[in-house]
């Protein structure tokens, strides 16, 4: 426990932009002190494949704060780099890799992690896309500490989120963010200060899902519309969904009746039966072409119409 007064000395682990996001939150408060951001490496990115680093390295270089990217968390080299920084705690959101016990060891105050579910539901690497994708109208956001297994440490807070037929994985991440960064702070506050019991969660009630590939975002046609329009959602914008040489990213259930996996052109709208209604086709990319509004790609497909997609 530390005083009132004391200013709490962090080191954030994350690399992507959801992860800065909750970065630039303890760096705004005064109380907090990131003395040093720990990341995944730099990777080439876009078609060009340019070496690029993630955005936390970004936002901390910008503040003049020390940044690791160590391939291997057992080196001693960066173990002991991170021991010289003498941090009260360390945060983790969105790091990417499980954090070994000689480095959960190191902070006075343990390692506070965010995860982006009702834990103990959803516990691994992608809980706000799993949650979608399984028609939950439910998640939310626990504050826990770490330990050596995965998502399995005691909870500190917790909040719920509703997810309604219009949620996707981008509009639900924006909205972890937006409530999960107050609640970090908030529930760091009053754990240095030692105002909140870690409670143990019920590992007999845990759930994991797995980390998502683009052969997870495969339609399968066969499914009912309320699946498949799950699955969209859920899988929007990463790993994506597809069907043949074309991404779907947005769906709407309808009342037209097709066989799985045959479309329909009506004028400017797309149909494609699923194992109940049909969905139409709202947003669509066709290979090596852009995301576009369903009727400017009719306009040059309408051959499609008639033909099945199993």
């Amino acid at each position: 426990m530390l005083s009132r007064a004391y200013n709490v000395k962090i080191i954030f682990f994350g690399t992507p932009q959801f992860s800065a996001d909750f970065l630039q939150g303890l760096m705004n408060e005064s109380e907090f002190e990131v003395v040093g951001v720990v990341c995944q490496p730099d990777e080439p990115l876009g078609r060009k494949k340019i070496l690029t680093a993630p955005p936390t390295k970004q936002l901390a270089l910008s503040h003049n704060i020390p940044v690791f990217q160590p391939t291997k968390l057992k080196d001693e080299a960066f173990i002991e780099s991170l021991r010289q920084l003498n941090a009260d705690a360390f945060v983790v959101v969105s790091y990417g890799r499980i954090i070994p016990q000689i480095v959960l060891d190191l902070p006075k105050l343990g390692v506070i992690n965010v995860h982006p579910s009702l834990l103990p539901k959803y516990r691994g690497p992608s809980p706000m896309q799993s949650a979608i994708a399984a028609g939950e109208t439910e998640t939310g956001i626990s504050i826990m500490k770490l330990d050596a297994l995965m998502d399995h440490g005691p909870i500190l807070a917790q909040t719920k989120l509703s997810i309604t037929p219009q949620t996707t994985s981008e509009s639900l991440m924006a909205e972890v963010v937006a409530t999960g960064v107050p609640l970090l702070i908030e529930t760091l506050k009053k754990f240095t200060l030692g105002e909140i019991t870690p409670t143990e969660q019920d590992h007999a009630s845990a759930t994991i899902c797995s980390l998502l590939s683009r052969a997870d975002g495969i339609i399968d046609w066969s499914q009912p519309a309320e699946v498949i329009y799950a699955h969209v959602r859920g899988l929007n914008p990463w790993p994506g969904t597809s069907t043949h040489d074309l991404k779907i990213f947005s769906v709407k259930i309808t009342a037209q009746e097709l066989p799985p996996g045959q479309v329909l052109i009506q004028g400017n709208r797309l149909f494609i039966g699923t194992g109940s209604s049909a969905l139409e086709i709202i947003e669509i990319q066709p290979t090596a072409g852009k995301r576009m509004p369903t009727a400017a790609f009719i306009a040059g497909h309408r051959e499609l119409s008639g033909t099945s997609l199993l």
